[in-house]
């Protein structure tokens, strides 16, 4: 009796996938137009307007430094710049604060009503900021805080709340009790697990709803230019319109001050670009 010969299964072959190189291919072609106007703006400051008129794409020749210089030495630039600073650092500062102890609340608390609260931070995403303009700006007079950093601060602070309470939320809701159990055993109250353990713990989230605050808060144009009438009070993105309207013709000085104005907050976001990264993926797993 012969034995039946040994079935073999093919080798499996493994599927050729289209979706990596595609995925590659749209990553490359979203990053190139995110890119090439910021390139263009900043190569932009380095020529000419004559040359920029009669070569809109081509590169400076000769490199001109003077556009950049006389910005970088006027009064009006560096005073712009304080004001973006300290209203996009007290913007960063209260949304970190408020933030964390509002999700701190809804996700370590049981209470009643705590899902409909949190749920109703998160129809605040699909809230348009601009739509509360005209109520927000009548608001804001009737409180005297017109022409005041009060009057840009306080606005994106509550507007970035929902998106730094659904960040925060899983972070803190993914901490162990057993380490709150062991807190409280060793004396700590619920502020002192907080300050201890949550905010060492969650130190990747926090960075990263503060630097989404604090480059939202810089690149902001809307709200500063309603509420603030005070010349002396406008930030770096009025002043680019200020610039631009009093030097029409000037279109590589325009250039270069508008190259200055947005590179603070690029280069804040590209460095920490990893932990945003970090954060935003916690918030995910979470």
């Amino acid at each position: 009796m012969t034995a039946n010969p040994v079935l073999t299964r093919p080798a499996s072959r493994r599927p050729l996938s289209w979706g990596t190189p595609l995925t590659y291919a749209l990553a490359l072609a979203v990053a190139a137009v995110s890119i090439a106007p910021i390139v263009y703006v900043i190569i932009g400051g380095f020529r000419t307007t004559p040359q920029i008129v009669a070569d809109p794409a081509g590169l400076p020749d000769p490199w001109v430094w003077d556009n950049y210089a006389r910005v970088l030495t006027q009064s009006d630039f560096w005073r712009q710049a304080f004001n973006s600073a300290v209203v996009a650092l007290g913007t960063t500062l209260g949304v970190v604060v408020l933030g964390l102890c509002a999700a701190f609340v809804i996700a370590r608390y049981t209470f009643r009503g705590r899902e409909a609260l949190n749920t109703f931070f998160t129809l605040g995403l699909l809230f348009p900021a601009g739509a509360a303009i005209l109520p927000l700006y009548l608001m804001l007079r009737d409180l005297n805080l017109i022409n005041s950093y009060y009057a840009v601060i306080l606005p994106q602070v509550a507007f970035s709340l929902p998106i730094t309470i659904v960040i925060l939320r899983p972070f803190l809701s993914a901490i162990p009790r057993e380490l709150e159990d062991a807190a409280a055993i060793d004396g700590a109250d619920r502020l002192g697990f907080l300050w201890r353990i949550v905010l060492p713990l969650s130190r990747p989230a926090l960075v990263t709803v503060g630097i989404l605050a604090f480059v939202a808060s810089w690149n902001a144009f809307l709200l500063p230019l309603l509420v603030l009438g005070d010349v002396n009070l406008h930030t770096l993105p009025l002043g680019v319109q200020n610039f631009s309207s009093q030097y029409t013709t000037d279109t590589a000085g325009v250039l270069a001050f508008t190259s200055l104005a947005m590179l603070p907050a690029l280069l804040f976001f590209t460095l920490a670009e990893k932990q945003i990264v970090g954060g935003l993926q916690g918030a995910v797993k979470g």
